[in-house]
């Protein structure tokens, strides 16, 4: 049987693309998932697929990175399925693995490590990349995340809150007049 397994790092992420994919493969199940792949611990759909899976079946992925970030988790994931019979292809790369094929193909071998080299090396460079860039901005003065809000807009939406019953505007009102969030209103009305 062959078995797809996709992974996307974030929300804004869409699985589609990787499904359509293990599915034009020929994969009769898939498991899917939006967790960052840095480690296993938290992949229960990883987990899960590896359990479902029997000796003779297939594991299918996209790509080497969707699987496992680092090496060591990468080798781990790989020899545990290979430990049960069960092989694992990757669409991209063009690649598949199984139970003894270490030692039939070393160039195989070299290869699914140099490669699962280049997924843990290009994970260092982004998340080194947007520390730098984070800290860059700190440094010019930049704010990061959300925009703060006007001081004026919120005073005026507090002022608006706490006059409430004189005014007879809700929650609601105030928010739409003032475009101040209802979360902001409230922490700073200190409700």
């Amino acid at each position: 049987m062959l078995i797809g397994y996709a992974r996307v790092s974030t929300v804004g992420q869409k699985l589609e693309t990787q499904e359509e994919i293990l599915k034009n493969e020929g994969c009769e199940k898939i498991f899917v998932e939006k967790v960052t792949g840095t480690g296993t611990d938290k992949r229960a759909k990883l987990k899960e697929a590896i359990e479902f899976a029997r000796e003779g079946d297939t594991i299918v992925v996209t790509k080497i990175d969707r699987l496992a970030r680092s090496i060591i988790d990468l080798s781990k994931i790989v020899q545990e399925l290979a430990d049960k019979g069960v092989k694992v292809r990757f669409v991209k790369e063009a690649m598949e693995f199984e139970a003894g094929s270490e030692g039939k193909n070393s160039l195989q071998t070299l290869l699914f490590n140099i490669l699962g080299s280049f997924a843990q090396f290009e994970r260092d460079l982004i998340v080194e990349r947007t520390s730098e860039g984070r800290e860059r901005a700190r440094q010019q003065g930049k704010h990061l995340g959300r925009p703060g809000q006007d001081d004026k807009a919120v005073k005026r939406a507090i002022k608006l809150y706490k006059e409430r019953e004189i005014n007879g505007m809700s929650v609601n009102d105030i928010v739409k007049a003032t475009g101040v969030p209802r979360s902001t209103l409230y922490a700073k009305a200190k409700v």
